[in-house]
């Protein structure tokens, strides 16, 4: 009996926070946006389309983007209403599988193989969610659809905004053989470039490597790369998908010199962490601080201990020890960042712990 092909949908609200910003307030419509703070320290969180074609994109910083399009409106992010937003979403996905994994608050995996609709047809099923979005929300969403994950996520992207694209079994290994590697889905930057090193640019050029290969040179990536450089994609739609650490980072007004300074920094950023975690009952064992100088270069120092942090002060604690190993900072910080990772959902009563925290160095 031949497998079953699976039907993967990745549907991608376009340009999410700024069309809900554009949907709410008129005036806003047709004109160049972003989501994000103006001040000269702010960050883009999401630019409009039109804001887009001046080049003006997510992470940018403000101040860039303003050279790029002088007429850019900023207006400050409204995290609940994009949530609320996100929430009716789900909803329609929901009529028609149970199999859905959230990527983020604007972008999710829907495994439509058995459907609740008993569609056949996956691009039809794709047509429909699409449009109960708009009519539910106003607002535009694009879709890929494919026979795994990787794939799916690829097809998203080539008709955005407003459309959708399937990559079938067939066309699939072709179409990746003819994909620059650096627009792939999971290849960043440092990896790129670290591929560009072994003459790997295309697709066609990484399904050219043995799996031994890129095992070497790409460790616990490497089996991954050599399944979808085949067009292979074996991850299943997880909705029960594990968060794998809880982050939170701020960019400062000025950049700063002095440790104690820093060190009071890092409160607020520890006090956020801790309570999404607590209101989420997880815990987790591994500290990170991340600090970005002034020349936006980064370093980040870890710690994990042996058992899941009791509270925030004890968090907090951690992370100002880590900050104090990069002391004297080789250049002024602008941006710390405290991330809490190893997460449980087991989270471990303080009277059961020991009194001192088992540090591994």
């Amino acid at each position: 009996m031949q497998p079953t092909v699976r039907k993967i949908i990745h549907v991608d609200m376009d340009a999410f926070y700024a069309s809900v910003e554009q949907r709410d307030n008129p005036d806003l419509r047709g004109k160049p946006l972003a989501v994000g703070g103006s001040a000269a320290r702010g960050v883009v969180a999401a630019a409009s389309y039109e804001a887009r074609g001046f080049g003006v994109h997510s992470a940018m910083p403000s101040i860039t983007a303003k050279r790029k399009c002088p007429d850019l409106i900023f207006v400050p992010p409204r995290f609940d209403v994009y949530k609320a937003v996100s929430q009716q979403i789900c909803e329609i996905f929901a009529e028609y599988t149970s199999l859905i994994e959230p990527l983020s608050l604007d972008e999710a995996y829907l495994d439509v193989t058995e459907n609740l609709k008993g569609m056949e047809i996956a691009t039809e099923i794709a047509l429909e969610i699409r449009a109960k979005i708009k009519q539910a929300t106003g607002l535009n969403a694009s879709a890929g659809i494919s026979y795994n994950k990787f794939l799916a996520k690829m097809a998203s992207d080539l008709n955005k905004p407003n459309g959708q694209a399937v990559i079938t079994p067939k066309n699939g290994p072709g179409f990746v053989e003819s994909l620059a590697v650096k627009k792939f889905h999971g290849v960043g930057p440092a990896t790129t470039e670290r591929m560009r090193k072994y003459g790997i640019e295309t697709g066609a050029d990484l399904k050219s490597k043995s799996l031994a290969f890129l095992t070497e040179h790409f460790g616990k990536s490497g089996p991954y790369f050599y399944g979808i450089a085949h067009g292979v994609d074996q991850r299943q739609v997880r909705p029960d998908r594990i968060r794998k650490s809880v982050g939170a980072e701020d960019t400062f007004v000025q950049d700063i010199d002095n440790l104690d300074l820093a060190k009071a920094e890092l409160a607020p950023l520890a006090e956020k962490v801790w309570r999404y975690c607590d209101a989420n009952r997880i815990g987790g064992k591994t500290v990170t601080v991340k600090i970005k100088y002034s020349d936006f270069t980064q370093a980040t120092r870890s710690r994990s201990v042996a058992l899941p942090f009791a509270g925030m002060h004890e968090l907090l604690e951690v992370a100002c020890g880590l900050l104090t190993t990069v002391f004297p900072f080789k250049r002024s910080v602008r941006l710390l960042g405290v991330t809490l990772s190893s997460l449980t959902n087991n989270q471990i009563a303080v009277a059961d712990r020991s009194p001192q925290l088992d540090l591994d160095f």
